[in-house]
């Protein structure tokens, strides 16, 4: 049993509105499922970190969803800056249940346990958060991050942070979000939401003894990255609210 991670899918199958158009994105989706499938099995967890269609609703968003939940592995699901269909933690569960869309799992003021660890994390936001506006939804994400890393710590194993905004570059941080990463011990964060150019200004690395890595898709190849692997048999993934 391993857990993976990526961000990003940005998929299209519903709306036409491709990524091909992009450099570096040609026949992204293609590459995205043969990688997937090549080294992802179905008792594995992939973590999916923002953006996962440009679908405007549930509903429009049909086809994207039936692509992931038909790839192997179980997906752990978070909110990225483009993802318009998002609503509620209920109405999407409610939603995946109707269509029997039984491999995906919202990630949301929640928690997962998979591999020996514990899946939480948020959707984050911009590092010049001036705004009044600005400011209230940085303080709820860094609310929403505290509420899932206490629920990863309630199970007991160590909690690994997903986000789809980057919590640090190379010369910034985003004091609201990476001050509750500091206060809560975490030693790993994966994040997504930077592409092309955007690359550069990525921190991968250490800091203040936390790991970052960037795990957008086209960064990774369109491939998803190991996060953790037990050889050993692994709990079945579960949530915890």
């Amino acid at each position: 049993m391993a857990l993976f991670a990526i961000g990003d899918t940005h998929l299209s199958l519903s709306t036409g509105k491709s990524m091909n158009i992009f450099g570096g994105w040609s026949d992204y989706e293609k590459r995205l499922e043969s990688n997937w499938k090549h080294l992802v099995r179905d008792e594995d967890t992939v973590v999916i970190a923002g953006d996962i269609s440009w679908c405007m609703n549930l509903e429009e968003g049909i086809a994207d969803f039936r692509f992931l939940d038909s790839l192997p592995g179980r997906k752990i699901i978070l909110k990225g800056n483009h993802d318009y269909w998002w609503a509620t933690k209920k109405k999407a569960d409610e939603f995946f249940e109707k269509y029997s869309l039984n491999t995906l799992n919202i990630l949301h003021n929640n928690a997962y346990v998979s591999d020996g660890v514990a899946v939480c994390g948020t959707r984050g936001w911009f590092f010049d958060a001036e705004s009044d506006a600005d400011k209230k939804v940085v303080l709820r994400e860094a609310g929403r991050l505290k509420m899932s890393i206490e629920a990863a710590k309630a199970t007991g194993l160590e909690p690994v942070v997903f986000l789809h905004y980057p919590p640090l570059s190379r010369d910034r941080k985003c004091d609201e979000i990476y001050n509750v990463l500091l206060e809560e011990g975490i030693r790993s964060c994966y994040y997504g939401h930077l592409h092309s150019y955007s690359h550069a200004t990525a921190f991968n690395g250490e800091c203040d003894g936390i790991h970052f890595q960037l795990i957008s898709s086209d960064f990774l190849g369109f491939c998803p990255a190991l996060v953790t692997k037990n050889t050993a048999i692994s709990p079945k993934v579960e949530e915890n609210i």
